[in-house]
Parts: structure tokens; sequence; C-alpha cells
């Protein structure tokens, strides 16, 4: 299996554009394995919509209770008020890829001739996660292809810090990558997480299950916590969550999976962890989905706050959504996504999951399913869905059809995808392919690529389709939407924009000379682009 199959670019900037509410799991609820230690520091198309009624406003007063919350949010959201610098994966903790601040953003540059090209630095030759701009810096993942230092030998995961404004080397923070077989198909990806930075500090886990805080000026680590030491985790070949903080607490996805053989290694072990941002001391863990991993777990929390009530949703590797009480780990709601899965335990069919970030808008949330990249088992068809965080309890997806009477208490508002029935003599055979892209959710318009190449243009309320684009090349990163534009890199290497709205129109298509399996991110006015090896700050000269 080739080896580049196991990482995902989740990436990168964007903007909350809306708050989530949450409430109380209805009694019937099964109650999760939650445990907390005893003491811790202090869609033309086959769209179908559900209607509005008796959904919560997502406008409200903003109580004190919020104010922790949002002193993360808040810097989430610079970038989309007052220019300021893109601190975690998806910019902010909605992870909604939209920068609505930025102006001037080149649409036309050149990496030959420098045109519009501030600056450029070298990485290794593989980079899937980040980069993340923030205390003056540029932090990105990759591997250690091209050792920084001669005495580092062999396969690595190295953090690389660049100076912002002149792309000046400034440290690398190098780690091990386990040699047993488990990590075998990763030796070579490197660091996959993109991290998350607060104050002068950053948080990032390793392919070896470790979560990491270090120093934004040296690289030094303050805390590690290992995973797969404390917790039994045994990932599917790497583990690569890009966390989020809530408060005190670094939320993270463990990466816990099966074997190459299909088999659990540690069943019991957690998927979602909270761990103190100030000491790396385990605040609380939880166990679910346990045994029902399809596959992986790849993805990315993400936080939703409404009437001063905060949760984090987990997308599991079941593919179900599981929003939890970021102190406690307390189940609040699910809903599995998936509702044509076969049920039962020996179940060892690949159908689809979450390898793409949940956004949140509003009261409502935004996901596409699919499989790992390159999968030799891929699904022929998937789904992107708008799900209402307003609900409770088990709100599970029953039918793809919203209108159907099973779904009278899901949380499903549309459903776009699925296979062309009946199937076209010509053309695709499907409306929406396997995803592992994050929306950019903007002027009531959803933009979502599929891993096979296109690009989809949905309206946010209905999922109805206004346009695609075949890009003819694979797409590993996400649309991202700044200065009226879209713009999604490809793995041909091309950066192609397109104006913003319901009719599609390209713009140009920028050659950056090697695949691209990330997202061009913009803080600061300076929009980054990492390919494989080289990491680009364009800006209008």
């Amino acid at each position: 299996m080739n080896v580049r199959t196991w990482l995902f670019p989740f990436l990168i900037v964007g903007v909350a554009l809306g708050l989530a509410y949450f409430t109380r799991v209805e009694s019937n609820t099964t109650t999760p394995r939650v445990e907390k230690p005893a003491k811790v520091p202090s869609a033309e198309s086959t769209a179908r919509t559900q209607g509005d009624e008796g959904r919560a406003s997502c406008c409200s007063d903003v109580p004190n209770l919020r104010q922790t919350m949002l002193a993360l949010a808040t810097a989430g959201e610079t970038d989309a008020k007052s220019g300021n610098d893109a601190p975690l994966f998806g910019g902010s903790p909605q992870r909604n890829m939209v920068n609505t601040v930025a102006k001037g953003v080149p649409t036309e540059w050149n990496v030959e001739n420098g045109k519009n090209v501030l600056w450029s630095a070298d990485m290794g030759n593989k980079c899937y996660g980040g980069p993340t701009i923030a205390d003056g810096k540029v932090f990105v993942g990759t591997n250690n292809s091209a050792p920084r230092d001669p005495a580092i030998k062999g396969h690595k995961a190295v953090c690389m810090a660049f100076d912002e404004k002149t792309g000046k080397f400034l440290w690398q923070a190098v780690h091990d990558i386990p040699g047993t077989e488990t990590f075998q198909q990763a030796l070579s990806e490197g660091l996959c997480s993109t991290p998350c930075v607060v104050g002068k500090k950053l948080y990032y886990v390793t392919p070896g299950c470790e979560v990491v805080c270090a120093d934004t000026a040296t690289g030094k680590a303050h805390w590690k916590y290992d995973m797969m030491k404390e917790l039994k985790v045994v990932p599917y070949h790497l583990s690569n969550c890009s966390p989020v903080v809530v408060g005190d607490h670094v939320m993270i996805v463990t990466g816990n999976g099966v074997a190459d053989d299909g088999t659990f290694p540690s069943p019991e072990a957690p998927s979602f962890i909270a761990v103190h941002k100030e000491t790396g001391k385990l605040v609380w863990k939880n166990n679910m989905p346990g045994k029902d991993v399809i596959e992986g777990q790849w993805s990315n929390p993400v936080v939703a706050d409404y009437h001063g009530k905060t949760q984090v949703i987990f997308p599991g590797g079941d593919c179900t959504l599981y929003s939890l009480d970021p102190d406690t780990g307390r189940l609040l709601w699910k809903c599995n996504c998936d509702p044509t899965r076969p049920k039962g335990e020996d179940n060892k069919q690949i159908t689809n999951y979450m390898v793409s970030t949940p956004v949140v808008v509003k009261d409502r949330l935004y996901v596409g399913l699919g499989v790992y990249p390159e999968h030799p088992m891929a699904t022929r068809s998937s789904h992107m869905l708008c799900v209402d965080i307003t609900k409770s309890g088990d709100v599970s997806v029953k039918s793809f059809d919203v209108s159907a009477v099973e779904n009278k208490k899901s949380a499903l508002v549309w459903a776009f995808g699925g296979l062309i029935e009946p199937r076209p003599k010509k053309g695709r055979p499907a409306f929406f392919g396997r995803t592992i892209s994050t929306a950019a959710v903007h002027d009531g318009l959803v933009y979502i690529a599929e891993e096979s190449g296109y690009l989809h243009c949905l309206d946010a309320k209905t999922g109805k389709r206004h346009w695609e684009y075949d890009f003819k090349s694979a797409v590993w990163g996400s649309a991202y939407w700044v200065d009226g534009k879209v713009y999604i890199g490809t793995e041909d290497g091309e950066v192609v924009v397109f104006e913003a709205g319901p009719t599609m129109k390209v713009l140009a298509k920028n050659d950056m000379g090697e695949p691209l399996h990330s997202t061009p991110v913009v803080a600061n006015g300076v929009m980054y682009v990492a390919g494989k090896s080289k990491l680009y700050a364009i800006q209008a000269k």
C-alpha cells in the first residue's frame, strides 16, 4: 500500500462565523465510559432539507460564562477582525476556512520569477499540516528528508519555525517515530499535526501519539504526554490531531484505531481526551466509540458555544459526532452520520467516516464523509451533511432523505451526495465522492472539495448545488475563502483561484512547481502556501 495514503492534510485558516448550542442528553441515551482523575490543577441536488420549525435562534446575549472559551475563540477570529494571526488549524475553534478581513490578496503570483513572492523556505519533502502563524513566527510540520542538522539522521517528525516577515529559519523540534510494525507505513510522513498556539506556547501531536507543549521562542518542550504509554492508545499507522484549547484544557483526538489485519489492538483505550494546558496532566478521557472504529481517527475536535454553554464536538472513527462537556468529558449529544453502514460487531466493511474536520457556523455544523486518501477499497460515493446542533440526545441520521419519517428526531438539516440513479451512461456515477477536505462557509454558500478533484459550491441552507468544477487532479487540502475569492491547491501543484459566489468563474491558476497537500492560509495580509518541500509567503508587490 502506498505510504502516502496514511496522511491527511486538514488545513488551514478560517474564521468562526458563529456559535452553537448544547443541551443535555436525554435519559435514554447510553452513558459512555468517562474517567476523570481525582485531582487536576486548576445539493442540482440530491440535497434534502429539513424545515427550521422549532429551531433555536443563533443570536443571543453573551454572558460571562463564555469568556474563558472566547479568550481562544477571539484569538482565532482576529484574522477576521483586525488582520492578525492564524493560531490554529482552521484559524479559530470553529474551524471555518474563511477570512473576512484581508484585502488585496494576490490572485496571481509566480514562484519561478518571484512575482508577488515575499519569501520561500525549505522544509523536508512531505508537508500535510500547517502552517500556523502566531507570535511573529510560522510553524509547520514536515519530515527529516533534508536535515537542518546533519547530526540528526533517519525518519523523524519535525516541527519547524520560521520568521514571519523574512522566512529565516529559527528552530526545529525533532521527534522520533516508533520503529514498531504499527508505524511502518508512516515513517517518512513526518509531523502531520498542525500546531495550536496560545500565548507563547504551541501544542501539537506527534505520529507516535505524544501530546507536546513547546515554547514558541525555542521549540523546547515544556511537557509531553505519551498517550501510548499512559492510555494504551494504538493508532492506525499514526496520530495527527490538530489540538484546540478550551479554557485550561487541550482537546485531543487520540487516533486509536485498528491494525492492518482489521483487529482492534486496544478497544478500551480512549478516543477523546483533555489534558491541562500548563501541566500536561490528564483531565479526563472518553472511550467512545470503542471497538466500533472503522479504521483510524484522523479528524479534529471543533468548539461550539450557545447561550454561554460550551461544547466540544469530536468526530469519532465510527462516523459519529460526539458532543462533550469540555470540563468533564460527559456526553451531551451524539449523531451517527452514516445510516447506511451495516450493523453488527463482526462488520468489517469499509464505509465512509470523517477525515474532514467539522465546521460550526451559528447553530449549524457542516462535515463531509470519506476514507483516507488513495484507499485501496475506496467508497463509490459519499455525502456532505449539515447538522443542527441545537437538538439533544441521540439525534442520529436515520436516512439521507431528510423528509423520511424516521428522521423526525434526527439532527439532519440536509444531505448532498450519493449515487446517481439510474447510473448515467457517461460521466460521473455519483453526485458527491469521498472527501478529506474541510468546508469554507460564507455568504450562504458552502465550498467543499472531493479527494478525486471536484470542487462543489452548495447552498448553505438547503444543500442545493450551484456549481462544480473538475480539477482533473486529486485534492487533499481545503477551499479557502478570502477577499471575495476562493483559493484551493491540487496534487498537480496548482493553486486555482475562483471568484466567490453562486456562479462559477476561474480567475487564475498558479503553478507551485510541486504537489500541494495543504490549504493556503492568510495572516497579517500575507498568504502562506506549503508545497511538499517549500513554504511560500505570497504578498502583492
